[in-house]
């Protein structure tokens, strides 16, 4: 049952990742722009972007453009308690998910999710730290059998579906709906060459500044958040929006997770 274990704590970390974003949301004033809301690239609209929009619906339109994407791509590093140390992450509302999840500095784990099947591949470093405190004996034999090598599990079962739920775009994001925003419309920025208007969430010492495009969908493109008392701050980067997720199942040696269960 430990391997489970382990696999289940690093998709985890997935969810925490998302956090980042929901700091803000739906205003509550009735405004429901959908996802052609956002507004086009005009003379206009570079100069002033989102400018009859107060800070709040131009929250709730990123955050309703963004769960309507059918894929994205999710990359960055986060300090805070409990969260990976990094994440680069593409994955679709089909359940279809690859990239790589890393653990402040204990290691990392690669990730493909197809269909009822999720593949996992553990560095050494990454299963020492998840067994610490196990005899040397069974930490020696986990690296040996595991460590660089893709493993494999269903995802069928009431616990398996689990590891199904962090690989869906609708799951990981269902966060972001019902959550109230109070943000202030900052400076226009780039993220990646895009275009975008920045906005800023206060909550005591903790601070964020989300990033909005304003040409074509106004999908939510980067979130930094400063959780203040000297500590470094979190980043997520959101890219890809709508590109299919090409989850190849890798070949070859691949440890099978429910054999060893049976």
């Amino acid at each position: 049952m430990h391997t489970h274990r382990t696999a289940l704590t690093a998709l985890c970390l997935v969810a925490t990742a998302a956090v980042t974003l929901t700091a803000c949301g739906d205003d509550g004033d009735g405004n429901k722009g959908g996802k052609k809301a956002g507004p086009k690239a005009s003379a206009t609209a570079k100069k002033e972007p989102f400018a009859d929009l107060s800070g709040p619906q131009i929250i709730d339109r990123a955050l309703k453009a963004t769960t309507g994407a059918s894929s994205l791509r999710m990359k960055g590093s986060m300090a805070s308690d409990g969260g990976p140390g990094s994440i680069d992450l593409a994955l679709d509302t089909k359940g279809q998910c690859v990239g790589s999840i890393g653990t402040q500095g204990e290691g990392s784990i690669d990730l493909i999710g197809k269909g009822d099947t999720v593949y996992m591949r553990y560095d050494a470093a990454f299963l020492r730290s998840e067994m610490k405190g196990e005899p040397k004996a069974e930490v020696d034999g986990a690296i040996e059998m595991m460590a660089d090598r893709w493993a494999k599990t269903t995802t069928k079962g009431s616990e398996k579906k689990e590891f199904a739920e962090f690989c869906d775009l609708k799951t990981v994001l269902a966060d972001f709906e019902d959550t109230g925003s109070v943000a202030r419309k900052g400076k226009p920025a780039t993220v990646d060459g895009v275009p975008a208007l920045t906005l800023h969430e206060t909550d005591g010492k903790d601070r964020a500044t989300l990033y909005v495009a304003t040409e074509g969908e106004p999908y939510l493109l980067k979130t930094v958040n400063e959780p203040g008392a000297g500590k470094k701050p979190d980043t997520l980067v959101l890219t890809d929006f709508d590109k299919p997720v090409k989850a190849t199942p890798p070949k070859g040696d691949v440890l099978d997770l429910d054999e060893l269960q049976d």
